[in-house]
């Protein structure tokens, strides 16, 4: 069974999220953000590299340019000059508060984007709640020496913590992803099956999308999938 999804992919060092903030006079508080040309191609590279690799035919950048006109825009200029080495690549760009409304009423034009720090957390919430919610959509942070994997929005679930409620998709996938990133892509592609597989069953469900399975009857069900032997 095959599905185009969505790749996402987010600058994750800086932006608004660079914690440079004081205040300067009481009741008014300053926050720098922060862009710079090296990480900003960086984040391009990996973008086009991955589409490249994947076989993806176009890169959407995001970006906030026609207001913050220096900083996002050498964000922008960066990604337009990355794109002129990968021909084969179509690149477009979209300014964030459009493209949330594009992601909601016509989700099929995009295949990878490419963002600063925090359109990459909203977008990433949208993209969630497109399909269902935080508890299906993997997520993983790469740097030079080491690589996180987790749920793509970060959402830790306190609210159903013990509850055997929560959906166990988006973790097992996020394991697969690391499966894949240590080249053990036999048992990743075993796994990600048995987990597919395993949501064509309405019964194995969880209530964040509409039914009334558990946990634990999720896992169960994945591991039925899985090859014996």
């Amino acid at each position: 069974k095959y599905f185009k999804n969505i790749l996402i992919v987010r600058e994750n060092t800086e932006g608004e999220y660079s914690s440079l903030e004081h205040e300067s006079v009481a009741g008014v508080v300053e926050s720098l953000k922060i862009i710079t040309a090296g990480r900003s191609r960086r984040i391009a590279h990996y973008a086009f590299g991955l589409a490249r690799a994947a076989a993806r035919r176009s890169v959407t950048a995001v970006h906030k340019a026609n207001i913050m006109k220096l900083g996002d825009g050498l964000f922008l200029q960066c990604c337009q000059e990355v794109a002129a080495e990968y021909p084969e690549i179509t690149f477009r760009s979209m300014i964030v508060d459009n493209t949330t409304m594009q992601l909601v009423s016509r989700p099929q034009q995009f295949d990878v984007m490419v963002m600063p720090n925090l359109y990459g957390n909203i977008v990433n919430n949208v993209c969630a709640g497109l399909v269902g919610g935080p508890g299906l959509v993997p997520g993983a942070n790469y740097g030079h020496d080491y690589a996180v994997f987790e749920t793509a929005t970060r959402n830790t679930g306190k609210s159903i913590a013990n509850r055997n409620i929560a959906n166990p998709t988006a973790a097992l996938l996020a394991a697969c992803m690391m499966l894949d990133h240590l080249r053990l892509h036999s048992h990743a592609s075993t796994i990600r099956q048995a987990v597919l597989a395993s949501l064509d069953d309405p019964r194995t469900h969880t209530p964040d999308i509409g039914g009334q399975g558990t946990t634990s009857g999720a896992v169960q069900s994945i591991i039925g999938h899985l090859p014996r032997g």
